[in-house]
């Protein structure tokens, strides 16, 4: 393939767009991204090709893998485009019934279709589910959608034209106004208005500047930033190119983590086309302009997440981080003018250029605009990746999109923010996803990691696990992180253990407000959090398990004791066969007794007994 000027990328868009109309293949797109790989899609992926080749069927059906198509509860996934029937959770064995019922005969197979939780309703229109229809997809534009190996699928969305359109017909000056005018902030957890960062970047003296993408992303729960990657490589690049534009600079790096695999190979096939086009490297479209971008593979530290960590990270030193200011706009990697901007905020980038900064603007609330991208999980019915304007309350994106909690169970809480966020309860649901709002309830808005919790959610535990994340990931490079989160585990644990005592809580409280005023970098100002959040609105559990010696949710082992109640008991034996380590004695007609020296106090019979007899 020849390098292209802007011309010719016009007319290949022109072409593409014109070739699709025109054609009568249906497309059967493929769920590819990890998690659809981690339940299966490959081989269905394979069966498919395989029986549409069987049935002389390749001239009116194309096989295409995607990346993430968002609902990662259902996987693996078929969407049959441009129809829109949505299939579900399917295997390599359902695949010929499905092209013999659908492909050939025009029928829909329902037993693969969605079903809304807790009813028999069947959607069988993607669009149709509540957890597509309720979102508004920009980053996330192209999920589910195209080849992500493919450039020219990209290319038919009007991909690169907006680069196209900064690199000739805009200054920098121009670029970075309608990224101001837009009101993008960063989505990797701080919030910094994007535009006002370029600015600095730009105004700084320098002939060398970087670019960097932090594609980090090491909260537990979270998954943004890989699922776009998997979906949608060029647009990262593409706002990459603007973004160099509008500082100057020719060189950028993606710090994306080793831990994703299919995320890194396909930001390098992206990579790859992307010079072999002439949409990167040097002289790009024919503007003059170079910038190239490299790959460079975290270890997996969370800590490199943190700006500057990650800065000396890519220098080849331990990844720490340094004191602020000078900050990395003025003085950044290889002490050079930098920016780092995360890869949901990247992904953006292109079609505020193409549609102006108003019109990205013209979405969200006074301080948080545009959309915003969550991956939600936990005790939630549908777990996966949501786009939902900025100012949306919480209610909405977990019982609208996410399908509220599986089992009937009591909704307890929610963690936004990850490790250094807060957990949310009940009470302040109607809380807009919005920077300052989440601020005032106690959490952050974060990389947009939701951990929904149910009613045997134990809160302590729950403080006890971020806490245990933190302590394990911590730098160590001052000591009110490196010591602070160890002493407040400790106590976290004790309590967990049933060992609390009193002053236990007004010491983790003392121990909060030292960490988050001493501690250098982000990760140890945010780590009380989760502490902070569980005691202001939890605290009646922290006084449980202190005092009477007791775990409400039933979660802390140290605190529990199980005894089968006789009056309740079926004498059905179905604990007795769940136990694990045959810790629970039953015969035929007979009630059961738990050995308490065998028993691990999992709670597996405690969840088997349909009866309620073991308390």
């Amino acid at each position: 393939m020849a390098r292209l000027t802007v011309e010719d990328l016009k007319a290949l868009r022109e072409k593409l767009i014109a070739e699709a109309e025109q054609s009568d293949i249906i497309k059967l797109l493929i769920c590819g991204g990890t998690g659809c790989h981690a339940t299966g899609s490959i081989p269905v992926l394979d069966a498919l090709e395989k029986e549409i080749s069987d049935k002389g069927l390749k001239d009116k059906f194309q096989v295409v893998e995607t990346g993430c198509n968002g609902f990662c509860a259902k996987g693996p996934i078929l969407v049959v485009h441009p129809e829109g029937v949505f299939y579900q959770k399917l295997s390599a064995d359902d695949v010929p019934e499905l092209v013999e019922e659908h492909l050939i005969n025009g029928r829909h197979v329902e037993r693969l279709l969605y079903k809304e939780p807790g009813t028999k309703n069947i959607i069988p229109l993607q669009n149709d589910i509540p957890f597509f229809g309720n979102q508004m997809p920009r980053a996330l534009r192209n999920k589910g959608l195209i080849d992500p190996e493919k450039i020219d699928d990209y290319i038919a969305r009007d991909g690169y034209a907006g680069q196209a359109t900064a690199l000739f017909e805009m200054s920098p000056e121009d670029i970075v106004g309608q990224v101001k005018i837009s009101g993008l902030r960063g989505r990797g957890g701080g919030g910094f208005p994007t535009g006002v960062k370029w600015e600095f970047a730009f105004k700084s003296p320098g002939d060398v500047k970087y670019v960097l993408c932090n594609a980090d992303e090491g909260d537990p729960g979270a998954f943004m930033d890989r699922s776009i990657l998997e979906a949608d490589p060029h647009a990262v690049l593409e706002g990459m190119v603007i973004a160099a534009k509008a500082i100057n600079s020719h060189k950028g790096y993606i710090y994306a983590r080793t831990e994703y695999p299919l995320a890194i190979k396909r930001l390098g096939i992206a990579i790859d086309q992307a010079k072999e086009f002439g949409l990167l490297g040097q002289d790009i479209l024919g503007s003059g302009f170079d910038f190239d971008v490299e790959i460079y593979q975290g270890a997996g530290a969370f800590v490199c997440g943190e700006e500057t960590a990650l800065m000396r990270s890519i220098e080849g030193k331990r990844g720490m981080p340094r004191p602020r200011p000078p900050f990395p706009a003025q003085k950044g990697l290889w002490d050079k003018p930098t920016i780092l901007n995360n890869v949901e905020t990247f992904s953006n980038v292109p079609q505020i250029i193409v549609n102006g900064g108003a019109w990205y603007a013209s979405v969200g609330t006074e301080t948080s605009k545009g959309t915003k991208v969550f991956a939600v999980s936990g005790d939630v019915n549908n777990i996966g990746l949501v786009e939902v304007p900025m100012g949306t309350p919480l209610r909405d994106i977990i019982f609208d999109v996410g399908g509220g909690i599986p089992d009937k169970k009591k909704f307890k809480a929610v963690q936004l923010g990850g490790p250094s966020g807060g957990c949310i309860p009940e009470d302040h649901l109607d809380t807009p996803v919005e920077y300052e709002a989440i601020i005032k309830v106690g959490a952050i808005m974060g990389s947009g990691g939701v951990i929904v919790m149910d009613e045997d959610t134990c809160m302590v535990d729950m403080a006890r696990f971020f806490m245990d994340f933190i302590q394990d990931e911590s730098c160590g490079k001052c000591t009110p992180c490196r010591e602070g989160t160890r002493r407040q585990l400790e106590i976290l644990e004790k309590i967990c253990d049933g060992k609390g005592e009193e002053g236990d809580i007004e010491l983790l409280e003392a121990l909060s407000t030292v960490i988050k005023e001493s501690a250098l970098c982000g990760l140890g100002q945010t780590g009380p959090n989760p502490v902070l959040s569980t005691l202001r609105y939890f605290r009646d559990e922290f006084n449980a398990h202190i005092y009477d010696k007791v775990c409400p949710a039933k979660r802390c082992a140290s605190l529990l004791k199980f005894e089968v109640d006789p009056e309740l008991c079926k004498k059905c034996g179905l604990c007795s066969r769940a136990c694990p380590v045959d810790a629970i004695e039953w015969q035929k007609k007979e009630v059961a007794k738990i050995d308490k020296e065998k028993c691990i106090k999992c709670l597996t019979c405690y969840r088997k007994c349909k009866f309620g007899s073991i308390f």
